[in-house]
């Protein structure tokens, strides 16, 4: 399903937060309201963990993720990283990354199989990504944007891309990344996808302002209705049981 959450009055999600499968990292100085949003979706399932990137509440821009490793960039402080560190689980590899273009969640686009990247980014970024994050990387642009990371939400069920974004590069991406895709918005009109929403397989979070429409596309995409119906199926059986 997808949850209607703010961070301080401010809709743009995916700026203050990053989900993956395997943890979800939350910008620090938020309201509880925020917090309680995810903590009382995901607590059972992944850590949510509280964190500043090189000082900075714009977590979601700044890092790269998926459940297989996370990519922070290389003005991230020691204590930072040692916190996400210890709190993360073990299998997640941290790496710190050296790149001239250091907002990397504005510039990469990713699941757990595979990224879309800027056009201009370093190849031995390229190689981090692909080594860290475990993924096939390709240097794409979405509607002729080159921040593919802004305009672009993926997960391993489907994407959210521009909606300006044409049914051919739909198509063409769509084949490459080997997930069903649609052009949207998040926020009422907003073509940030990227900064108003986050998503993992089972649920996703977008900023206050997003419609009833937005919403549903969102969970048909990212088949999230498909996830909350196969948990009430199993529930309704498990009662069903319990009473014959």
């Amino acid at each position: 399903m997808a949850v209607r959450v703010q961070f301080e009055n401010n809709n743009e999600i995916g700026v203050f937060a990053k989900l993956t499968n395997a943890y979800c990292l939350v910008a620090i100085g938020g309201s509880e309201n925020f917090y309680s949003a995810f903590e009382a979706e995901l607590d059972e399932a992944i850590p949510v963990i509280h964190t500043s990137l090189a000082g900075c509440r714009i977590i979601g821009r700044m890092c790269v993720a998926n459940k297989n490793g996370l990519l922070v960039p290389d003005t991230t402080t020691d204590s930072e990283l040692q916190h996400i560190r210890n709190s993360l689980p073990d299998s997640v590899k941290v790496r710190r990354v050296e790149e001239r273009l250091s907002a990397l969640g504005n510039v990469i686009s990713c699941n757990d199989y595979v990224a879309l990247v800027h056009p201009d980014l370093d190849p031995q970024t390229e190689e981090i990504i692909a080594d860290t994050l475990q993924v096939e990387v390709f240097k794409q642009t979405i509607a002729s944007n080159v921040l593919v990371g802004s305009y672009s939400v993926l997960s391993n069920q489907g994407g959210l891309v521009h909606p300006k974004t044409s049914i051919q590069d739909q198509d063409e991406l769509s084949s490459l990344l080997q997930i069903p895709l649609v052009a949207g918005t998040v926020n009422r009109g907003s073509e940030v996808i990227g900064g108003g929403m986050v998503v993992n397989d089972w649920i996703s979070f977008c900023g206050m302002d997003t419609t009833s429409t937005e919403i549903s596309v969102i969970e048909n995409i990212f088949k999230l209705q498909d996830q909350a119906s196969g948990q009430v199926t199993s529930m309704r059986a498990s009662l069903i049981e319990s009473m014959s």
